[in-house]
């Protein structure tokens, strides 16, 4: 007999021996302490209260199925203790009992830089206060974290953050947190040992879900991942045979149609990321999440940002509220980042701020405002139909006299535009843009095709643009600005090209004027 199954008779039988006596002094207490206090009104740290012994109980026992299962759920009353373990259908996520069910919460900042947030206070409010059901413990894999780091520290803190959710009554996320290491497979030995163990030591709890890449990105395919992902999920399943698994897909989670085309077959209960900054992501990537969904792929949102894509800039509060009204639609889950005081845009706590629990609303960032107002229900959200969303794809150009698409409009994301520098042939996907300092920046990706018949030994490309630039950020390549043209070289791992190879997954963040465009 499972754990949980064991709990819930043992449960039963405790309650069944308390109406008999006619006991009615639980139910008084019990409705004394789920009145939250809420954040926004408070002044002095909430004091923790002691929960009863029984709470990590409940947070693993299986509900039996009520008269009104078929109901729907309110995203806040999703939690372990009525839902249950959470399961697939179609690309909906849903509870033992069949009902829908969309998970709403906060992911740490990396726990190697972070690691005080991961306590059982912080959690207890999170879920009562902020009404978040899910927390998500981001273990990086590099930068200090579990590959390159203190392995048995940072798994301590895992199992320390499943605990305190599990005691909260919450799901929980288990992220092997890829980013500066691009591919998964980079280090895929010492993640098929990580979620062995995880997964053996979690297999009867029903509030666990594992991601196990989160972004790959740095020209990872989704080949590269999906063989990755087909080895390390039978190695959770070997334990876990019904846990919710989350696969990352390519340019940082954002290619989801990729895999929509070439879903994992042969496991039930797969799920795929999709990742967005909602100053940055707009409508072009809102289609193809929705598009990806309608063509039957079950999609999560593992990680979203109000703000850009470097984490930092501005709040865009109408992109933000659009991604909610569409997820929402879609019944996708989501989980904000971050929760952390990091002196950038995205955190929810101020800098200043060095509390680890007992927040007050003048602890909170206007990025924690805005996430705290939207999981309580103080802001309210447009209600879309599902297919209420454009469903146009990705628009594609050709680069003109400056204005990028010949029109003077503004670029939409994921529009294209390609020309050639010599034998080299290049893509510039515009992937958003945003209000900066001194000016707007802007994002593109690049591809460049070797289009000549001999093999390039390093090679070097100028993007020219319609007015002078500075230099914000870039990734996988070399970068010089003169004037008003950006000139790019390779590394040294990327400078080879077979004749017709192509080199991708570089990226640019550029400072210009507004209506700045790639000219030829």
């Amino acid at each position: 007999m499972k754990k949980r199954q064991f709990l819930a008779i043992v449960m039963c039988i405790g309650l069944l021996s308390g109406i008999l006596t006619g006991c009615g002094k639980g139910t008084e207490e019990s409705t004394e302490s789920t009145v939250p206090e809420s954040v926004v009104e408070s002044t002095e740290p909430v004091a923790s209260q002691e929960e009863p012994e029984e709470t990590a109980d409940i947070a693993e026992a299986s509900p039996e199925p009520e008269e009104n299962g078929a109901e729907e759920l309110n995203p806040t009353e999703a939690a372990p203790s009525i839902c249950g373990a959470l399961h697939v259908d179609g690309t909906q996520l849903v509870d033992e009992q069949g009902r829908p069910v969309q998970l709403r919460g906060i992911s740490t900042h990396g726990l190697q830089w972070f690691p005080e947030y991961v306590n059982e206070d912080c959690f207890r409010e999170l879920h009562e206060d902020w009404k978040a059901n899910v927390i998500r413990l981001a273990m990086y894999t590099a930068e200090g974290g579990y590959c390159d780091g203190n392995q048995e520290a940072l798994k301590g803190l895992v199992e320390d953050g499943v605990e305190y959710a599990t005691n909260q009554d919450m799901y929980v996320i288990i992220d092997w947190h890829i980013l500066s290491d691009n591919d998964p497979n980079n280090h895929k030995d010492e993640a098929k040992k990580f979620f062995e163990e995880m997964a053996e030591a979690y297999a009867d709890y029903n509030n666990v879900l594992y991601e196990i890449c989160n972004e790959p990105n740095g020209g990872t395919s989704w080949k590269d991942i999906k063989s990755y992902a087909e080895e390390i999920i039978p190695i959770i399943r070997a334990y876990d045979e019904d846990a919710v698994i989350l696969v990352g897909t390519p340019t940082w989670s954002q290619n989801v149609d990729h895999a929509a085309a070439d879903p994992i077959t042969g496991y039930e209960n797969i799920m795929y990321t999709l990742h967005f900054y909602a100053a940055t992501h707009k409508e072009s990537l809102q289609n193809t999440m929705t598009a990806a969904i309608d063509a039957g792929l079950p999609v999560f949102v593992s990680e979203y940002g109000i703000c850009d894509a470097s984490g930092n800039g501005g709040i865009d509060e109408a992109s933000s509220a659009k991604w909610i009204s569409t997820m929402n639609a879609y019944g996708v889950s989501y989980v904000v980042w971050n929760l952390s005081n990091k002196n950038e845009t995205s955190a929810i706590l101020k800098s200043s701020c060095n509390k680890v629990n007992g927040f007050t609303e003048e602890d909170l960032s206007a990025c924690g405002k805005w996430v705290y107002k939207m999981l309580t229900g103080e802001t309210e959200f447009e209600t879309l139909e599902r297919n209420s969303s454009s469903q146009g794809g990705n628009q594609t150009g050709n680069a003109g006299n400056g204005s990028g698409n010949g029109s003077g409009e503004e670029l939409e994301s994921g529009t294209k535009i390609s020309w050639t520098d010599g034998d080299l042939g290049i893509t510039a996907e515009f992937m958003g843009s945003w209000e900066a300092s001194d000016g707007y920046c802007y994002q593109y990706t690049l591809e460049i095709q070797n289009n000549s018949d001999s093999v390039y030994n390093g090679w070097g490309i100028k993007i020219p643009f319609s007015s002078n630039i500075s230099f914000d950020n870039g990734w996988c390549a070399n970068f010089t600005v003169n004037g008003s043209t950006l000139e790019i070289t390779a590394e040294d791992w990327n400078g080879y090209m077979e004749p017709g190879g192509t080199v991708s997954g570089i990226g640019i963040q550029i400072v210009g004027p507004k209506d700045l465009r790639i000219v030829e």
